[in-house]
């Protein structure tokens, strides 16, 4: 158990809850410890009733179907795979930065379904995830889907959306389409988009501080995210870790200029 524990302590905290929470929300009404319709986003019960827990579990609401469902585990899948890139490259070390702009990612996602009365958001937020992870990947990366088949990762956002218009039809894929354009507007107002330079809420987009002392991120002075996130290839625990789109021309992704250091016993 320990051994076990110890390996879920590796995974970065923001990819560490999103997939946590998918497992313990889907399997709480796939077990029936939950009704369906009391974890489900519904403004009537939020408020005023303050049932505020729908605001998060309406986020990670799988299947109500099975757990070894494809669609469930893809889903899983693609939250770990897509969240983990992006919190240990782009947010290396800023974990707490990734936070706060999935929060508002959140409520951007709430206010774009609003009019498609959308009572779940796991698709619009997965397809936000996705599109910014191909957005940041280096051009010409792969990726494969489910390990079934590999396309380009500039790709990987449609496909999901095609996925989701055959298996849930116009509503869900319009739902996905809302949540890739968040993700869109998050690469393009932070990262700068295709212009290799700040976007304009790049000052905006850090962490309050209070989020970063509890988090225990302590190199805001670092640099804001359109710094280029890692900039540089980092060996780490034996993963290596590729820089981002256009870390070749941003530099550390700290903002430091790192001397060659020096040999021990030196």
């Amino acid at each position: 158990m320990d051994q076990i524990i110890a390996e879920i302590k590796k995974i970065p905290p923001v990819t560490r809850f999103i997939c946590g929470s998918s497992l313990l929300v889907t399997l709480s009404v796939i077990l029936k410890a939950v009704s369906f319709y009391s974890i489900v986003f519904k403004w009537d019960f939020i408020y005023p009733k303050f049932q505020l827990w729908r605001l998060w579990t309406s986020f990670f609401v799988g299947v109500r179907l099975s757990f070894l469902s494809y669609v469930f585990m893809q889903l899983i899948y693609s939250f770990s795979r897509t969240s983990n890139d992006i919190e240990s490259k782009a947010y290396f070390l800023r974990s707490a930065d990734l936070t706060w702009q999935l929060f508002w990612a959140c409520v951007a996602i709430i206010a774009a379904t609003w009019p498609m009365n959308a009572y779940i958001f796991t698709r619009p937020f997965l397809l936000c995830i996705v599109y910014l992870y191909s957005a940041l990947a280096p051009p010409g990366t792969m990726t494969s889907i489910m390990g079934l088949v590999t396309v380009p990762v500039i790709y990987y956002p449609y496909i999901l959306i095609a996925f989701d218009l055959l298996m849930g039809g116009p509503h869900t894929a319009a739902l996905s389409v809302a949540g890739a354009v968040v993700g869109h507007v998050w690469w393009w107002t932070v990262w700068g988009g295709e212009l290799a330079s700040q976007g304009v809420l790049h000052n905006r987009a850090r962490a309050p501080q209070w989020l970063c002392n509890y988090m225990g991120q302590t190199n805001q002075a670092g640099g804001p995210p359109s710094a280029g996130g890692t900039a540089q290839a980092l060996a780490r625990g034996g993963i290596h870790v590729t820089a981002p789109r256009r870390a070749a021309e941003a530099g550390d992704p700290t903002g430091h200029t790192w001397g060659s250091g020096r040999r021990l016993g030196n």
